[in-house]
């Protein structure tokens, strides 16, 4: 088992370093160029997002401080309900999103250009709602999210164990059978529960239904 643990971490560590290598072919060097600038230059910093990517925000908001920019994460929602007080003219707010549709940043972009606060879009999709927003687009890949890499036999013998199904179930994600499936999972899995058990597990499913679409 702690071989296994171990071979796992080293072929996560592996495409993780590819990502990163892969997200350097790409990467605008104007954007990116523009982007260190006015981060360099800005009296204040600030960085929102949701889920993961709101996450590596706070990280970043931290390292920037760790080489004495002042910094700091904000909620989306803490953003909107008087938190922009802390960004004035000339300071800089990053909005991270993979697909860069999160709604709630949607907003934060709106009060930034009011205020005339630059912001830097960090998204794989330049495209994207939130890089037709920004001052600074700068994309960000996942090998991963992209679908670019696939979990090898034992992930998905483990991944088939935990849901209880068979692989072949699993590999074939997109055909109709996953309907009749997951509507008999569901039905097992709230069987024996109170109504207001269903009430608080069918709420939860909504929020993380919600949390995978926006990002």
């Amino acid at each position: 088992m702690e071989k296994q643990i171990l071979t796992d971490a080293m072929e996560t560590f592996r495409i993780e370093a590819e990502s990163l290598a892969e997200t350097a072919k790409v990467l605008d060097a104007e954007a990116f160029g523009r982007a260190v600038e006015v981060l360099s230059k800005a009296p204040r910093i600030a960085a929102a997002g949701c889920g993961h990517t709101g996450i590596a925000c706070r990280h970043f908001a931290h390292l920037m401080c760790c080489i004495e920019r002042p910094a700091r994460f904000l909620s989306p929602a803490e953003a909107v309900h008087g938190g922009m007080g802390f960004l004035q003219p000339g300071d800089v707010m990053l909005l991270a999103s993979r697909g860069g549709k999160t709604d709630e940043l949607m907003p934060i972009a709106d009060i930034c250009r009011k205020k005339g606060v630059t912001v830097i879009a960090v998204t794989e999709n330049l495209s994207s709602p939130l890089a037709e927003k920004a001052d600074i687009s700068v994309v960000h890949l996942s090998n991963i999210e992209l679908g670019k890499k696939t979990p090898g036999v034992s992930t998905l013998i483990r991944i088939a164990e935990a849901l209880d199904v068979a692989t072949d179930w699993i590999l074939r994600a997109n055909t109709p059978d996953i309907y009749a499936v997951a509507n008999e999972k569901i039905g097992e899995l709230l069987d024996d529960c109170t109504n207001d058990e269903m009430l608080s597990i069918l709420r939860i499913l909504e929020e993380v239904k919600r949390a995978v679409r926006h990002n």
